[in-house]
């Protein structure tokens, strides 16, 4: 699933291709992507006419504003958005497209189908998902002790609080676990037991391996694009995920994977022991 930098690359990139573009019309060939309204027909009509303003991103969510509306977009598993000016041919499973009145057209592809929309009403309610959206990584207000608190009321495994978007929005498994393995952080260990330290040097650690990614493009694991259709780089700068049975680039100890919260989580077992091997490791050397 993408995750922040991956929308954020898709949010600049549809910021200078379509920004200021009026819909002339819309095709919906997936009608349960359009989420709200329930008629897709209605969905159509209200956009028509409508001129994008700007392109917005909160956690993994993009907001298109077209006022007197707000397009919701979620890219779930493999959303993708392309931005065509000629008469290119329309690839499979492209389920919506915004034709433009100068002639170009944005289109929505999803080869696994997961992906929603919503419009909304300017000031109106927003999406649940998106409601309920916990503080973005970058937001002044997360100091390290606001962050120590989100941790430290919780006792499921850190890796579940960080994924948990209703504590930090726009994480996933991949920035998890590279910004765990930054932390030297176990990611089955308990959030609660996460000391001030830790949490400080975790919420530093979230932010460099997110600024990093969004700098490379994104991750292009599977089939991630941005909306000129370019690829992203940073899967080749990747620690530990997707490298499970190769040398930590580290210590040298091999990456291994487990699950965690119900996910393949990557992690090394040197650099981010489970604290009761780093206690035993201290016990053995002492003399």
């Amino acid at each position: 699933m993408p995750e922040l930098p991956e929308v954020e690359n898709v949010k600049r990139s549809l910021e200078s291709l379509v920004v200021g573009k009026t819909i002339k019309s819309v095709y919906v060939g997936l009608p349960r992507i359009i989420r709200t309204p329930d008629d897709v027909l209605r969905f159509q009509a209200e956009l028509a006419g409508c001129t994008i303003k700007a392109v917005a991103r909160r956690g993994k969510y993009l907001i298109f504003e077209v006022p007197p509306f707000q397009l919701v977009s979620h890219l779930r598993m493999e959303g993708q958005y392309r931005f065509v000016e000629g008469n290119e041919e329309i690839a499979p499973h492209t389920h919506v497209i915004f034709h433009f009145t100068d002639g170009s057209e944005l289109r929505y592809r999803d080869v696994r189908q997961f992906g929603t929309m919503d419009l909304v009403s300017e000031g109106g309610p927003l999406p649940k998902g998106l409601s309920l959206l916990g503080p973005e990584p970058f937001d002044e207000a997360l100091t390290p002790a606001v962050f120590y608190q989100i941790l430290h009321t919780r006792k499921a495994p850190v890796k579940a609080v960080l994924l948990n978007q209703e504590c930090l929005a726009g994480l996933g498994n991949i920035y998890v676990d590279e910004a765990l393995f930054a932390a030297e952080i176990h990611p089955a260990r308990t959030a609660e037991k996460v000391t001030k330290r830790q949490a400080e040097k975790l919420l530093k650690e979230i932010q460099i391996v997110l600024e990093k990614a969004i700098a490379a493009g994104g991750s292009s694991i599977r089939t991630y694009v941005n909306g000129y259709g370019r690829h992203g780089g940073f899967q080749l700068q990747l620690e530990v995920y997707a490298r499970d049975g190769q040398p930590c680039r580290r210590c040298g100890s091999l990456i291994e994977k487990t699950r965690v919260a119900g996910r393949g989580t990557h992690y090394c077992p040197q650099c981010q022991p489970r604290p009761r091997d780093r206690k035993k490791r201290s016990i053995a050397a002492k003399p």
